[in-house]
C-alpha cells in the first residue's frame, strides 16, 4: 500500500543513522508495492552520489520506462538538486517529501517541470534531522555542499 512509502522511507533514514551516516531515507513505490528503499550512505559507502533518493532507485534496479511514471518517491528530505534531477529524468510524477523545514531542495524546480510535490511535515523527520544537525554539522555541511 502507498501509506507505506513514508514508513519505509523513515525505516530507511533511521537505519542509516545506526550505520553512521546521514538519516535521510526514500522508498520508490509502484503500483501501490515499494519497489526500491535505500537512504544515505555517502558515508559507509564513501560516495559522493548515495543520497536516500538515488540509493532507492539504485536498489530498484533497472525498470521499464513506463513503471518510473506511474510511480511514486517518498523520501524524508527534500530532495536536493541532484535527486531532483534524476526524479526528472525518470519522470516520476509524483514526490512526497517528509519534511523541508531543516532543508528545502530543489521542490519549485520540481514543480515548475510538472512533478506533484507533497509535504506532509512529520514531524519524526524533523526530529531526526534536527538532532543529527545539531550533532554532526560539518557532516551535514558536507552532504549538501556548503563546506
Amino acid at each position: 500500500m502507498e501509506d507505506n512509502g513514508l514508513e519505509t522511507a523513515i525505516e530507511e533514514a533511521r537505519l542509516g543513522l545506526e550505520e553512521g551516516g546521514i538519516p535521510i531515507g526514500s522508498a520508490l513505490v509502484i503500483d501501490g508495492e515499494v519497489v526500491g528503499r535505500g537512504h544515505n550512505r555517502r558515508v559507509q559507502q564513501g560516495s559522493v552520489i548515495l543520497h536516500g533518493e538515488m540509493d532507492a532507485l539504485e536498489n530498484a534496479g533497472r525498470l521499464d520506462v513506463s513503471a518510473y511514471r506511474r510511480s511514486t518517491i517518498y523520501t524524508t528530505l527534500s530532495p536536493c538538486e541532484m535527486c531532483s534531477g534524476a526524479i526528472l529524468l525518470y519522470e516520476i510524477p509524483k514526490v512526497v517529501v517528509g519534511e523541508n523545514i531543516t532543508f528545502m531542495g530543489a521542490e519549485d524546480y520540481l514543480r515548475s517541470r510538472g512533478v506533484i510535490v507533497e509535504v506532509v511535515d512529520d514531524r519524526r523527520c524533523v526530529d531526526l534531522m534536527e538532532k543529527f544537525i545539531k550533532a554532526r554539522p560539518n557532516l551535514w555541511n558536507e552532504d549538501i555542499g556548503a563546506n
